[in-house]
């Protein structure tokens, strides 16, 4: 979402169109940026496509996520943590654990379950510290490894099953086998270019004998076909070296597709073979045969047909697995859209409803050969865990949602939103400000709500409210273009689709309005009351979506031989591969009427009237090789003739990244991709251009985030701590200068205040130092949390509260960095301590003054003498109530503050505008009036703190002077004069605080509170939201103010009295006395 820039920001964008910054970009590198960190805000997650435990092991498990790395639990599903995330790869086909050796596990990247928005990979990985860290061991070229076999002995044979990226004919499909632990591979099954390997078994008994599906596959952007006359079993008898393809007796005789095989420790002659047909139905002008699943009782030789259940693999190139319980040759289980169980060797088989099985849409599952009762089931829900044989299911979601767009609106603090891939759309908060004793940093998924449409497609705030949100998909599954416009006041929507007419089952050809998969929704820049869709056409609504305009012709090349049926012998028709659509559309921010469509077929076009004429421009890009997907375009907010645009070729097997840009409506082009990596993950996803500063970009990958200070000329990482997971989505939300980032594989991720990539120049990064200009900090107050549970993994990360405050280093600093803050009056209320890293440091102001310093207790409780002093005589202070383990500090008002940096022997200084919180009731007036009654609070509890450090510093003294006169043995009356003073001190004190406390056992509920602990819960009651201290609040102040002058008075006699006339006595005996 676009709004106004502020008047200094504006001035700064100003002042940056004057740098030179090509030489910026020669100085910078990605560990001049490191302390620039994201955060992960949500929402929960969803597809695990491969499992794997450890044998005999109940706690441990590994989830290899669609798109979003590789999980392990070490507690048996409870807790998880990723530990894949230093690659650059993110999906994970299939994950191995050597029987031998729990501490190697294998790991084969690319989802080899397919459909379109499937990732690949780069090969196999190898760990021997179970997960610790990785090796890449090769086999970059297969894009897709679908099995990983470990021979149960010697764990350096092990089998690799390549699908093949399947996106143009390569050699790299089949099998692949290493007897050396992965340093050197042998290419011991190939068919042919358009043949992977779908699935491999190995005998559990006899590791020489293994069988293999091979799948004949071809995917591009226009259609997916599975089925040809590679697709067949193959079956080795000698570890591999020789294979022998299944023919006959008793197999399918007409073309086949994917198959899925599974064996048995109970008996080796027994093979299930889920085989992909044509159910019997005509497919490109033959017959086929009809069937699911195969069996064989005698090894490979004969085979029957067992069962025709199409719930057994449904959707068959998004599914087909099978495994078969290891003590029981006919207990088999299926693995597709349904979870299916078979107790008679698959004559008859029955599916568990929705959420009866482990999850939905499920894809792998591993079973504990020793003890089968052990379960775990991956899927579209996530990963399950079964100890009772399924009976039962321990269901976890995993942060690794996959988003296909980011939009943002402009509350405060604003919403970021989505629609999600198997699951529905999500609207969410950048800062949950949550108080309570759920809530304090966290963004739980109960945060997370739907706004409509589906879970393909955008979700978009309308500028100028952001309780309007308009949603599209091509359905959650399938069902048409849909287009809603929600209400966040009573949540809920109204179905405004175009055309609604499903398209469920049709192909492209067929259908009126060619709606894809996650076709593009936008909001004028211009008025919020247009809103534009597209198919192969523009459609307009000016009415809320009561009617709706076709403003343009068929923007795309209207190949109709790119619109037939998709999916091969099993049709699969849902939108996804609907070809020649518009697929990336904007609108000028700068000049109405100037729209940029780009396709799905390679066609960029533009529009300078407002939809009446439009121009092909495509010709005039150089190096665009056909048939590419335009991503996005951005139009330019400083230009009415520049545009950006990311176009990827992926799904006709280039992988090349390729982004342009013209500034003269299209006329000329120029290729901006210098510094991105050259690899099978680095095609483009997305681009944007900065709101404030004019050639700074940002452009994702398939795997990694960039950034550019010279309008495209370079690039460099931004990726510092983010995980590898591709980048389907930009936006900078411009009122807080945050860049957003939507992970296909790991949800949201904010970087919180890019203003010193905003400011960041050639003469800045020459400089030994120099403070930037901060952005503005909201004062927020919490608001009520919400019910959830503690330590969900799934959980967001609110940002840290406060300002964010960035200076820049150059070299090597002699010394710390100090920073002070001072409000209006030119008064320091903060000193923090700084950073002192080459490049961007960053820290946070949390708005709060000094806090109070505790008292330092040098004597034992009362009455527990078992309590230590530490090594310095001291013991932390128990009684500081609300405060915990730190005293008070007040929150500071809205206001301007000054920043000043002091490093190197230089000081820098800084305005820094603090806002009220929007949302809190109080005004500005209030919050003074809470202030002056805080700080006269916080001034008697500095007094507090005074006396109790008077009093024991005596007593310390006066305790140990009596110690040595006890042990001299020669000063009875001493002694009793040091009990009897250290008394009547300990009558004085223990008016203060809870002298009995000892911080253990909950202290505070045995004993009555004090004066300190008093002044604290006041403290804490005034300090709630923004309201002006109650009339009460005001009379119990006064009180506790009493006792403290009375207090004070108590003990300046005892120190004029009883203190002086002890010291008489010390001086007597030429002792020291008490100070």
């Amino acid at each position: 979402m676009r709004i106004r820039l502020t008047t200094s920001l504006a001035a700064i964008a100003t002042f940056l169109t004057l740098v030179p910054p090509s030489l910026l970009a020669q100085e910078i590198d990605a560990g001049h940026i490191d302390q620039m960190r994201f955060r992960h805000i949500g929402p929960t997650g969803n597809r695990v496509t491969s499992v794997s435990g450890v044998i005999g092991d109940r706690f441990t498990y590994y989830a290899g996520a669609a798109s979003g790395g590789l999980w392990k639990t070490d507690d048996a599903g409870l807790n998880w943590r990723p530990i894949f995330d230093e690659q650059k790869v993110h999906a994970i086909g299939e994950v191995a654990v050597a029987d031998t050796d729990p501490n190697i596990v294998w790991v084969g990247t690319g989802e080899p379950f397919l459909r379109s928005n499937v990732s690949i990979g780069n090969g196999v990985w190898k760990s021997t510290d179970a997960g610790e860290t990785w090796t890449h061991m090769g086999l970059d070229g297969t894009g897709r490894i679908s099995r990983i076999i470990i021979h149960p002995t010697d764990p350096d044979i092990v089998y690799a099953a390549s699908v093949g990226h399947g996106y143009a004919p390569q050699q790299e499909r089949g099998i692949y086998r290493t007897t050396d632990g992965g340093e050197t591979w042998e290419h011991v099954l190939f068919v042919d270019e358009e043949t992977g390997a779908s699935d491999l078994v190995m005998d559990p008994n006899n590791p020489r004998i293994l069988f293999a599906g091979t799948w004949q596959i071809a995917l591009r952007t226009w259609a997916r076909t599975s089925g040809g006359p590679g697709s067949a079993i193959h079956v080795s008898r000698d570890g591999g070296t020789t294979w022998t393809r299944l023919e006959g007796n008793g197999l399918p005789t007409r073309q086949i597709g994917k198959i899925g095989l599974c064996m048995t420790a109970d008996d080796s002659d027994r093979i299930y073979a889920l085989i992909e047909t044509g159910d019997g139905i005509p497919w490109e002008g033959g017959e086929t045969d009809g069937g699911e699943l195969w069996r064989s009782d005698d090894g490979g030789v004969h085979w029957n047909l067992t069962s025709y259940n199409r719930d057994l693999a449904g959707r068959t190139a998004y599914y087909t697995r099978c495994e078969v319980a290891p003590d029981n040759k006919n207990e088999a289980y299926f693995i597709a859209a349904a979870y299916s169980w078979s107790y008679d060797g698959g004559v008859t088989s029955e599916a568990a409803g929705f959420l009866q099985g482990p999850n939905w849409d499920h894809h792998d599952m591993w079973i504990d050969p020793t003890n089968p009762d052990r379960q775990a089931v991956g899927g579209d829900g996530g990963i399950s865990v079964s100890e009772n044989r399924g009976d039962s299911w321990f269901r976890i979601q995993l942060p690794i949602a996959q988003m296909y767009h980011v939009t943002v609106d402009n509350a405060v603090p604003y919403n970021v939103m989505g629609n999600r891939q198997d699951g529905p759309s999500a609207r969410g908060p950048s800062n949950a400000r949550a108080g309570g004793l759920f809530g304090p940093g966290t963004i739980p998924r109960s945060a997370w709500i739907t706004v409509g449409g589906g879970e393909s497609g955008f979700a978009t705030p309308d500028p100028t409210d952001p309780n309007i949100v308009w949603s599209s998909a091509s359905g959650a599954g399938a069902g048409g273009g849909i287009v809603v416009r929600w209400d966040a006041r009573n949540q809920q929507y109204r179905e405004v689709e175009v055309w609604p007419e499903t398209t469920t089952g049709h192909p492209a050809d067929s259908v009126r309005y060619r709606f894809q998969w996650t076709f593009p929704l936008l909001i004028s820049p211009h008025d919020n009351n247009t809103i534009y869709v597209t198919s192969q056409h523009v459609h307009r609504t000016r009415n809320g979506g009561q009617s709706w305009d076709v403003i343009s012709p068929d923007l795309s090349t209207n190949d109709r031989s790119k619109m037939g049926i998709s999916g091969g012998l099993t049709p699969d028709n849902i939108g996804v591969e609907y070809c020649c659509v518009i697929y990336a559309f904007d609108e000028s921010p700068v000049e109405a009427g100037v729209l940029w469509a780009g396709t799905n077929d390679g066609l960029v076009q533009v529009s300078r009237d407002n939809g009446a004429n439009w121009t092909n421009v495509t010709d005039n890009i150089p190096n665009l090789p056909p048939d590419g997907v335009v991503r996005m375009i951005d139009a330019s907010r400083y230009e009415a003739g520049k545009a950006y645009i990311a176009v990827e070729h992926h799904q006709v097997g280039d992988f090349e990244a390729r982004a342009y840009k013209t500034d003269d409506y299209g006329e000329t082009w120029t290729q901006i991709t210098d510094g991105i990596d050259d690899g099978v993950l680095s095609y483009t996803r997305s681009i944007i251009e900065d709101p404030v500063r004019p050639g700074l970009l940002y452009l994702g990958t398939e795997s990694t985030l960039y950034v550019s200070f010279d309008d495209g000329e370079s690039w460099r990482s931004l990726h510092t701590n983010m995980p590898h997971s591709p980048m389907y989505g930009l936006v900078v939300q411009e009122h807080f200068n945050d860049l957003v980032v939507g992970t296909y594989g790991r949800g949201y991720w904010v970087l919180d205040d890019i203003t010193p990539l905003q400011q960041l120049t050639p003469e800045i990064a020459a400089r030994p130092a120099h403070l930037f200009s901060p952005r503005a900090a909201y004062r927020f107050r919490p608001v009520s949390e919400q019910y959830t549970m503690f330590d969900d993994q799934t959980d967001g990360v609110d940002p840290p509260y406060g300002a964010s405050i960035n200076y820049w280093l150059g070299g090597d600093v002699a010394g710390e960095a100090e920073i002070e803050i001072s409000n209006g009056a030119g008064e320091v209320v903060r000193t923090l301590a700084g950073t002192t890293v080459q490049g961007v440091n960053r820290v946070w102001w949390d708005l709060e003054g000094e806090a109070l310093e505790l008292p330092r207790l040098r004597t034992k409780p009362l009455y527990a003498d078992d309590i230590q002093l530490g090594e310095d005589r001291v013991r932390p202070f128990p009684g500081a109530g609300p405060f915990g383990g730190g005293g008070p500090s007040i929150l500071q008002p809205p206001g301007m503050y000054t920043v000043t940096l002091r490093v190197n022997g230089e000081t820098f200084t800084q305005s820094l505008e603090v806002r009220k919180d929007p949302n809190s009731e109080g005004t500005e007036a209030e919050i003074a009036e809470q202030i002056a009654m805080l700080e006269d609070i916080r001034a008697d509890a500095d007094s507090a703190v005074a006396m109790i450090d008077r009093i024991e510093s005596v007593r310390r003294q006066v305790l140990d002077t009596r110690d040595i006169l006890i042990e001299r043995g020669d000063q009875p009356d001493i002694v009793d004069a040091a009990n009897a003073l250290n008394e009547s001190l300990i009558e004085v004190e223990q008016g203060l605080f809870q002298m009995r406390g000892t911080g253990t056992g909950q202290d505070g509920v045995r004993y009555p509170t004090r004066l300190f602990e008093r002044l604290s819960y006041l403290f804490n009651t005034t300090s709630v939201a923004d309201f002006r201290p109650t009339d009460q609040q005001g009379e119990v102040h006064v009180i506790l103010e009493e006792r403290l002058a009375m207090i004070a008075a108590a003990l300046e006699a005892v120190m004029d009295d009883d203190v002086e006339a002890f010291n008489r006595m010390l001086q007597q005996l030429g002792l020291r006395i008490i100070t």
